[in-house]
């Protein structure tokens, strides 16, 4: 029973299931239909919109091309117009050149008809003229040569004496303006070159702890004393002087290294030859190693780089010579000094000024070794040890050896001569200094002419006054000249001596 109702049921699942099955494919095949009328009916409209939108397209293209050919037209118009404008005007230029031909045609004729009218009206000038310079020259007595000749030379006299006066005044313009340069360059050099100097003599002085000190560096029978002088090459003074030695000799390095062994002993307090002889040699060890600092710190503060070391040490040798009481070596840095900072405001090479200055005078060290002057001993080491051919001719030339051929030559001259007659740089006893003022003046004195002469600042200008009736302004010229000259050949002097003629004419009349 079951079972069959099982079957039953089973059936009837069955039969829905079939039943359904076939309902589906009934819907499906309704859809389809559906959707493919759907289709046909979209493809309609979508041929029917594009049909619409090629016959408006092709509305649309017809009507641009009718604007596009109504604007071509149009334009084509105007410039037919314009065409035909400039055309007029083109024909109305060439009718107005036809016209300014026509009268620069008849203004051509004109002008030839003038012009054979000015010939002859030249002509007439020149057949005028000529009788005008017969009568003028049967008048005067003169032919128009002769009186050419002398129009011309009355001319050039007025001409040369113009030209002259010219020249004068632009030299004494130039003169003054150099001078005024100069001076300022000179000065400022001058303000920033601080060097000390100290007058030095030929004596050192050794201070004894004691009197009897003396008697010891004597020794017995003067064995002592004549080691020393022997040994140093210095005249040791033992006199009244209390507690004191003096050592006395024109060789400042001999002079240092004897005060130095005498130091020595004396500390020491042990005198005798041998002891002598090997604090001789020692100090004689320590002044030499003393030398070569000094030539380097020389070299140092000049700023020139490197050095050779014999140049070095114949720089640190100047340490101990003098000239005048000025201490060479000082007086070599100071030129150093100017000369580069006038090279730097001239534009010209300051390394080399710089060198040539500080080594102008280390001839001065070997005067006693070698002969010649120090100048040319100087140039001679200078180019031994390599410095340049510039250098070594601004150090030859600096006391006119040789002609300066440089500015860098000029300028080792110019400070040689402004470091070396500065105020205070140099010392000068009183007997020497009165007999060059009494010199110049002297030498001044006896030109013809002069009424008075007068020597100012310390000899270096000389005021020379004139009769006015017997000296003119150019004799006065000349005659300040030719006393410069005279004092250069017949006086030695430092630095320059600047001549002054004064000439003061006075016109006076008394009122009654």
């Amino acid at each position: 029973m079951l079972v069959l109702i099982g079957i039953v049921v089973a059936g009837a699942l069955l039969g829905v299931a079939v039943g359904v099955v076939a309902g589906s494919r009934i819907i499906l095949r309704r859809r389809h239909a559906a959707a493919e009328g759907e289709i046909e009916r979209r493809t309609a409209d979508a041929a029917r919109s594009a049909d619409a939108i090629r016959r408006e397209a092709q509305v649309e293209a017809r009507e641009e091309a009718f604007r596009l050919r109504a604007e071509i037209e149009r334009e084509l118009t105007e410039r037919r117009a314009e065409a035909i404008k400039a055309e007029e005007r083109i024909t109305a230029k060439e009718h107005d050149l036809d016209q300014k031909l026509v009268e620069l045609e008849r203004k051509e004729q004109g002008f030839a008809d003038r012009e054979a009218h000015v010939k002859q009206l030249q002509e007439e000038l020149k057949v005028a003229k000529d009788e005008e310079l017969r009568e003028l020259e049967r008048i005067g007595g003169l032919s128009s040569a002769d009186a050419k000749r002398q129009i011309l030379e009355r001319s050039e006299d007025l001409v040369r004496h113009e030209m002259a006066r010219m020249v004068r005044l632009a030299e004494e313009e130039a003169q003054t303006e150099a001078r005024r340069r100069a001076r300022n360059l000179v000065a400022d050099a001058l303000q920033r070159v601080a060097a000390s100097h100290a007058a030095e003599t030929t004596v050192s002085l050794v201070e004894l702890p004691s009197d009897d000190m003396k008697g010891r560096i004597i020794g017995r029978e003067g064995r002592n004393i004549r080691a020393l002088e022997h040994l140093t090459g210095v005249d040791f003074i033992i006199d009244d002087t209390p507690q004191a030695v003096v050592l006395s000799s024109f060789d400042g390095v001999r002079r240092e290294v004897a005060k130095l062994t005498l130091t020595k002993l004396v500390e020491d307090g042990r005198i005798h030859p041998s002891r002598i002889e090997e604090m001789y040699y020692q100090s004689k060890a320590e002044i030499d190693e003393h030398i070569r600092q000094v030539g380097e710190q020389a070299v140092f503060e000049a700023n020139i780089g490197t050095m050779h070391e014999e140049l070095v040490k114949l720089l640190g040798r100047l340490r101990y010579r003098t000239s005048y009481g000025q201490n060479i070596l000082k007086h070599s840095l100071e030129c150093a000094h100017l000369a580069g900072i006038m090279a730097a405001e001239l534009g010209a090479g300051v390394k080399t000024a710089k060198r040539a200055a500080l080594l102008h005078d280390v001839g001065k060290a070997m005067t006693h070794e070698v002969e010649g002057s120090h100048a040319l001993i100087s140039a001679q080491q200078a180019k031994k040890y390599g410095e340049s051919q510039h250098v070594i001719h601004a150090i030859e030339a600096h006391h006119y050896e040789v002609q300066p051929q440089t500015i860098e030559a000029v300028l080792v001259i110019t400070s040689d001569a402004i470091s070396a007659s500065r105020p205070g740089a140099r010392g000068e006893s009183l007997e020497n200094y009165v007999k060059r003022l009494e010199n110049l003046e002297q030498l001044a004195s006896a030109k013809k002419g002069v009424e008075r002469v007068y020597a100012l600042q310390a000899g270096r200008e000389v005021r020379v006054i004139v009769k006015p009736g017997e000296i003119g302004d150019d004799e006065a010229v000349l005659l300040s000249h030719e006393i410069a000259r005279e004092i250069e050949e017949q006086l030695e002097y430092p630095g320059q001596i600047k001549v002054t003629v004064i000439r003061e004419s006075r016109a006076t009349e008394y009122a009654k």
